[in-house]
């Protein structure tokens, strides 16, 4: 038991410690943006005036409203079920415990949440790819005739309106 609580507490204690690549100190972000900083005050000071143009990412294909939504969706899901993997394993990892045993019904009943989500990830799946593709025709527009007035009846209005 003893060395089940010893092993627990090294994983957290290295969970913190070790130094995770995604993170950056803020030291280095601060001289990352003292250096864009620096690279804007040379560009205005070296002559190069005009627009600013604002463009995605250099490899990165532009997205629409609808892709952009897509992706967040996407995104979501992602989290979601990743979510659901760590809370099965974090309760799998506390029903180890023997008085805490009854975290293995939380464990089965997020197993079967999971499995839920994935066949309801599925079912989107498939019917997005049943759908047809959605293709928005420009809005028709009547166009109607403007009444022409021909110089003959031009004077005549004028003719009438006078008397």
């Amino acid at each position: 038991m003893q060395w089940l609580l010893l092993g627990v507490l090294v994983i957290i204690w290295a969970a913190f410690l070790i130094p995770v690549g995604r993170r950056r100190s803020d030291s280095r972000s601060v001289e990352d943006f003292e250096r864009r900083m620096e690279l804007l005050a040379n560009a205005e000071v070296h002559g190069t005036t005009g627009r600013w143009i604002v463009t995605p990412r250099k490899g990165v294909r532009f997205l629409g409203p609808r892709e952009r939504q897509q992706a967040r969706a996407r995104a979501r899901r992602r989290r979601v079920f990743v979510f659901l993997l760590e809370a099965i394993g974090l309760t799998l990892l506390i029903g180890v415990v023997p008085p805490l045993r009854v975290a293995w019904f939380v464990s089965a009943a997020l197993g079967g949440l999971l499995l839920l989500y994935v066949w309801a990830l599925l079912v989107i799946k498939a019917r997005a790819a049943a759908a047809p593709p959605r293709v928005v025709a420009a809005p028709h527009r009547v166009v109607e005739p403007r009444p022409t007035i021909e110089p003959d009846q031009h004077v005549s209005v004028l003719a009438a309106a006078g008397s």
